[in-house]
């Protein structure tokens, strides 16, 4: 996406929905600006739109505040009736100007909304403007305009943008990988799961670069071009990056179909991991051999909840595909659950839904498939866990206060929205996050016998 650039979408979606549990494209490249530490987010829009995304996705997000460049803190032009009239490039150029001189920030992201675009306002115009008269200031344009897709369009917005606004041609360094798929938020693990991805990969020797969550925002934007590896954890979010930095910069990339979850996954990611990144096969295999032995001692302690208190029992998700996938695996592979209903909420595309099925069907080590349902409208979702047999309903906050009196189910939040938990960096992913997800399973439950 160079500055200025159009967009042109295919939104699958259209109608009514009810409760769709992500935003718009802006809000997908607001957060992951501000996901990225030292990124100030500049928006060229309605004033709504920004602090929308505040109770939106950063509360929905695991409660959690804006930080010091979001929620109210964003630069915004808040545009009204005067610049639907009159245009709004001359208060963009203003707000640009007066952000880069008050805010102490490393890169800065005008994204611009739908506003914008429908009384067409030439942003990229502006920004080259002043990237004339202010060559040193880092700055890019995000154009999520014109009602680009949801907050995971967003994120492959702003990536695109860096790529086509920001780096250019450098060595590659041995051992860096370039870490995508884990959108700020909409994830609502992202800051633990992202700290335990790069801890992984770390302990095989690689140089993980996750970008988001990390400081140094700049520096690790700026070398994304000069990784040898770049690894996606999703089935098909953080795709298009990936391919464009394999056409742009001969980068290869894997992917997973999502954050690996307990021992077995996050064995299988290791493995292929250093088979692609040539990391020796000891080494590899001498951390899964100690990493597994802590984590099913450990596992050990709460065996009499799981076997004897509810042993086997059925169970039904409602998720983004990469929690879905990851969770589910888990409690099949790992718990010894049985699924019932697994129901995908951030719309994948229909080329991705294949891999998604498999790993939901043939993937499980468990004699019940369960049904896998594509869907975003949370009334229908509702509907579609109705006269079912799951005891366990793992969904979002949406599913709290009806688990209980219309399905008999004992829930636990672990996909957005969550305004019912608070979350800084817990998660379940890597060796130890099944445990952390037996923890907050059996917790509803686990009593006096």
């Amino acid at each position: 996406m160079v500055i200025g650039e159009s967009l042109e979408t295919n939104n699958i979606i259209s109608g009514a929905i009810e409760a769709p549990r992500y935003s718009c494209a802006l809000g997908g490249a607001y957060s992951t600006a501000v996901g990225i530490l030292g990124v100030v987010p500049i928006l060229h829009s309605g004033a709504g739109c920004g602090i929308g995304q505040l109770f939106g996705q950063f509360y929905g997000g695991g409660q959690n505040a804006g930080g010091p460049y979001g929620g109210t803190s964003t630069p915004c032009s808040s545009l009204v009736e005067e610049h639907v009239i009159f245009g709004g490039e001359k208060k963009l150029a203003n707000l640009i100007e007066s952000t880069v001189e008050l805010v102490n920030g490393e890169l800065f992201a005008v994204i611009s909304g739908c506003v914008p675009s429908l009384i067409g306002d030439d942003v990229g115009s502006v920004i080259r403007k002043y990237k004339e008269k202010n060559p040193d200031v880092p700055i890019i344009h995000v154009n999520t305009s014109g009602f680009a897709g949801t907050s995971y369009d967003g994120y492959e917005y702003f990536f695109d943008a860096v790529i086509d606004q920001l780096l250019e041609k450098v060595p590659k360094e041995k051992g860096l990988v370039n870490v995508f798929g884990i959108v700020p938020s909409q994830h609502i693990f992202w800051k633990g799961e992202a700290r335990e991805i790069k801890t992984l990969l770390e302990k095989i020797g690689l140089k993980a670069n996750l970008i988001v969550g990390e400081f140094d925002a700049l520096e690790n934007l700026k070398k994304i071009q000069a990784a040898e590896y770049n690894i996606v954890l999703s089935s098909w979010i953080g795709h298009k990056t990936a391919k464009k930095l394999e056409e742009k910069f001969d980068i290869p990339y894997i992917s997973f179909p999502g954050v690996p979850v307990g021992p077995k996954q996050t064995s299988e990611f290791l493995r292929i991991v250093g088979e692609r990144l040539d990391v020796s096969a000891d080494v590899i295999e001498d951390l899964i051999v100690r990493e597994e032995k802590r984590a099913y001692r450990f596992a050990e302690f709460v065996g009499d909840i799981l076997l004897i208190a509810r042993p086997h029992p059925y169970f039904a998700v409602v998720a983004d595909s990469n929690s879905a996938v990851s969770i589910t695996k888990y409690l099949a592979n790992e718990m010894g659950y049985l699924p019932d209903i697994i129901q995908i909420t951030d719309n994948p595309p229909e080329e991705a839904r294949e891999l998604i099925n498999e790993e939901l069907t043939a993937g499980l080590e468990t004699p019940a498939w369960p049904e896998i349902i594509y869907e975003v409208d949370a009334y229908r979702i509702r509907e579609n866990l109705k006269d079912r047999s799951f005891m366990f309903l793992l969904a979002s906050s949406l599913e709290t206060f009806i688990a209980g009196p219309e399905f008999s189910a004992i829930h636990l939040t672990v996909s957005f929205p969550s305004y019912d938990r608070v979350i800084l960096e817990r998660s379940y992913a890597g060796f130890s996050g099944g445990l952390t997800l037996m923890e907050d399973i059996m917790s509803k439950y686990a009593g006096p016998l």
